[in-house]
């Protein structure tokens, strides 16, 4: 059996802004350093006042003292270059990004400050569709399964990640193109051609996937029930929608490679998960 890469989150960062959503998001990235045992970088954009370090000192008074475990950093410019470079001379390992609501409250987004750091950061990036001063329990983890090069060190994050916040279920979701299948349906013999070919393919990707599993260290499956998914469908959006239905409570992807302009014109997996957050999601870089 390999041994498991480190992926605990060693570093938290979080961009700040006085907004309603400021103690909120504080609070979640709080709680995130203690699940993880980590060290919390505030990064606030813009310029330095008494009244908002106050209103920053009093928000984490009581959290820690240690000026090791807490970082407040005051910087201006542009946002979106700020975070990142922040981020990677503090060599953060996650980002905290909060989403938007749309209209009618029911569904999220990222505006395009979030969509940027998220596309070019260099680390693992967290979006929270519902930051809460309170504690929100994390039952069910759903992760992608796609064959990637990046899904087996994803598929172990998950699980560290799946014990940390206490989850007792995790869906590994295989999405695969119809196109897969290959057959046009004009009768009963194209039907039934069809069923067995997506049968042959379920099989090939359930074994790919139970291969990985098996290298996940015994005290990362603790507790954890372990289920996995085909799924037959657009990549990135039938996960999403899988999540959204079973109602999880986190989506953990791959991160997509860097953006080309093939990419703005035939979107990325991901970019379906990003126009409409079906639940808090984790980008495992």
């Amino acid at each position: 059996m390999s041994e498991l890469p480190d992926h605990k989150f060693k570093t938290i960062l979080i961009g700040l802004a006085f907004s309603p959503n400021l103690k909120n998001n504080v609070y979640e990235a709080m709680r995130m350093v203690d699940f993880f045992d980590s060290q919390l970088i505030l990064v606030h954009v813009g310029s330095k006042t008494k009244e908002k370090e106050v209103a920053i000192k009093e928000l984490i008074s009581g959290f820690s003292d240690d000026t090791e475990k807490v970082k407040i950093i005051w910087r201006e410019g542009d946002p979106v270059d700020v975070i990142i470079k922040t981020a990677n001379e503090n060599k953060a390992d996650l980002i905290m990004l909060g989403a938007s609501p749309r209209e009618d409250f029911l569904k999220f987004y990222i505006g395009s400050i979030a969509r940027k750091i998220t596309r070019n950061a260099n680390c693992s990036v967290l979006l929270l569709i519902k930051p809460s001063e309170d504690l929100r329990p994390c039952h069910h983890v759903v992760v992608n399964g796609l064959k990637d090069d990046k899904t087996k060190q994803t598929i172990l994050a998950a699980f560290e990640v799946s014990q940390n916040l206490g989850a007792q279920q995790i869906t590994v979701v295989e999405e695969i193109s119809q196109q897969e299948v290959q057959v046009v349906v004009q009768d009963d013999k194209t039907l039934l051609k069809a069923i067995k070919r997506k049968e042959q393919i379920t099989k090939k990707e359930h074994l790919r996937v139970q291969d990985i599993l098996n290298e996940v260290p015994k005290e990362f499956k603790s507790g954890i029930h372990i289920k996995t998914q085909p799924i037959f469908g657009k990549r990135g959006y039938s996960i999403g929608h899988y999540a959204r239905v079973k109602g999880a409570d986190l989506l953990i992807m791959n991160a997509p490679g860097k953006t080309t302009f093939w990419d703005r014109i035939f979107p990325h997996d991901l970019e379906h998960i990003l126009a409409e957050l079906p639940t808090d999601v984790l980008i495992i870089r």
